[in-house]
């Protein structure tokens, strides 16, 4: 049993104390008064507009390495609207396999089972912190994933379990990976982001990136579903290019567009994607490695390999907290959450809603390390209150 003296409260605190998953915080040196103006109150079809969505889209390519021949959009509706117009408009003409292994990828299988129902459905599913045996996949299949388990922690280790002549294409739901973790854009055909996931920028806008093998898919496939407005991408049979050079289906907030721009504008600055890879992996660090060396608390994945470097999530245990009912250990994460919230020293980094009682710190390229080293005394006050009752 830990020894119920409270240790002293912290004199340090983040400078910037948000922890947030999503949105996660702006990037370093952000201020409103930075963003560039011109296109605020004009048409987003007008010289500028289309001008300032192109620049979006193709400093997205520069600093994601996405390859020449792939397309990518600006789409409604953040992330969820990216997967489900891939969804809607690529699966019914294979077999599919929908993996997943937390909320998000939950939600991908409830599209499939209940909404499309497209014949030969197979569903591979997880507990959270675990990542299914993706190697029973038929390379025949169409795959619908998610890179990166925004509520769980848990990320694919490699992509060696998609074939490199498989049959099917790939969705991959990359929200919260794109810009901390390494794309194998060759087994990828559909990859889809949010700009207020891992780059801090603001949200309701989702980015499509399309192989040669979607735009064929696409171009070559009618689905039996219906289509509505906003995931309809094709002009007769033929894919609308348009939407991949910033004219968008349906009006964007170029306030959001050039918050965006200016978070890919400070990732060139400071040395773009491969900077970005460190400063995530640097911070997770700091945080498992606090993890390891705090005997109540676990990471919610058990296997190193499958960690991710940005949303890390971890669960209490140890004597304590094995005596309480489950409504108790439930309140005891949400309590941390809460006490710091009301200091003012961390915001947002309780565990998410549906995943096991959990904290959920946010790592990504835009927080600082030395916030984060800040952060973690003060949850180790908070607990040590919360345990002395």
């Amino acid at each position: 049993m830990m020894s119920n003296q409270v240790p002293a409260e912290p004199t340090l605190r983040p400078e910037r104390p948000f922890f947030s998953s999503g949105p996660t915080a702006k990037h370093p040196g952000w201020s409103f008064d930075k963003l560039k103006t011109d296109s605020f109150g004009r048409s987003h079809r007008s010289t500028i507009g289309k001008a300032r969505l192109k620049y979006a889209i193709d400093l997205s390519r520069e600093i994601l390495g996405i390859p020449d021949d792939y397309l990518i959009g600006i789409v409604p509706a953040s992330d969820t609207g990216a997967v489900e117009l891939a969804m809607w408009n690529m699966l019914g003409a294979r077999p599919v396999t929908v993996a997943a292994w937390e909320s998000f990828g939950n939600v991908w299988i409830q599209d499939a089972v209940k909404q499309l129902k497209p014949a030969g459905l197979t569903t591979l599913q997880a507990d959270y912190g675990e990542i299914p045996d993706l190697t029973k996949i038929d390379k025949g299949d169409d795959i619908v994933f998610t890179w990166n388990g925004t509520t769980s922690g848990a990320k694919i280790p490699d992509t060696d379990w998609i074939a490199d002549d498989r049959e099917g294409i790939t969705i991959n739901d990359a929200t919260s990976a794109i810009f901390a973790q390494p794309m194998d854009w060759a087994k990828l055909d559909a990859t889809t982001y949010s700009w207020q996931k891992v780059m801090g920028s603001e949200a309701a806008h989702g980015m499509l990136i399309l192989s040669p093998r979607a735009v064929e898919r696409i171009e070559s496939h009618d689905p039996d579903w219906p289509l509505p407005k906003i995931f309809r991408v094709k002009k007769g049979d033929i894919l609308n290019r348009a939407i991949f050079e910033g004219a968008t289906i349906n009006t964007p907030s170029m306030m959001a567009t050039e918050d965006y721009i200016a978070a890919l504008e400070w990732a060139k600055s400071i040395g773009g994607l491969q900077e970005l890879h460190a400063r995530a992996d640097r911070n997770a660090r700091i945080v498992t490695d606090w993890i390891e060396a705090t005997p109540w608390l676990r990471n919610m994945v058990s296997d190193p390999a499958k960690r991710t470097n940005t949303g890390v999530c971890m669960v209490l245990q140890g004597d304590y907290y094995d005596g309480l009912d489950d409504d108790a250990k439930a309140a005891v994460p949400k309590t941390i959450a809460k006490m710091l919230e009301d200091k003012g020293v961390g915001f947002d980094f309780n565990g998410y809603r549906d995943a096991p009682p959990s904290l959920r710190i946010w790592c990504g390229s835009t927080v600082e390390e030395e916030d984060l080293r800040r952060l973690l005394p003060w949850i180790e006050w908070a607990y040590a209150q919360v345990q002395a009752g």
